[in-house]
């Protein structure tokens, strides 16, 4: 069952953003795909490890004013309660990371949900659930 990824293609609509009817549709667009890739396999209940990965379309050298990964995370974490796990509570380590399409990649051992986000052409986010990797640890 775990690890267990998947992406979501589309540009993330960040947490506070002035339109709100375009950041419900976003919440909406993640839970609904989740919820195919998740299947009918019940929430998690456990404490539990999320990266979190956008991957953006920029051109290389030019900073995107809307990349924010704090404001860009809350509306994925909010959209997966209920889905993937019961709430986010649960996310007791989370890993958030930006890469530019236009980059370049030393891929190794890549998902096959990965792969599936680059070959859409689109920016994406690739979202990895797994079980809390060291729980007694202090850091």
């Amino acid at each position: 069952m775990l690890p267990f990824d998947f992406v979501i293609i589309g540009r993330p609509v960040p947490h506070r953003a002035k339109d709100k009817k375009a950041l419900k549709l976003w919440r909406g667009h993640v839970a609904a795909t989740a919820r195919a890739r998740w299947g009918d396999r019940p929430p998690l209940t456990t404490k539990l490890f999320l990266q979190i990965t956008h991957f953006y379309d920029q051109p290389v050298g030019q900073p995107d004013p809307d990349l924010d990964s704090e404001r860009t995370i809350k509306p994925v974490l909010d959209a997966l309660n209920g889905v993937i796990y019961q709430d986010d509570y649960q996310i007791a380590e989370l890993d958030t990371r930006r890469r530019n399409l236009n980059g370049s990649f030393r891929v190794k051992g890549i998902s096959v949900a990965l792969a599936e986000g680059f070959c859409q052409g689109d920016e994406f986010l690739h979202v990895k659930v797994d079980c809390l990797r060291h729980p007694d640890s202090l850091l």
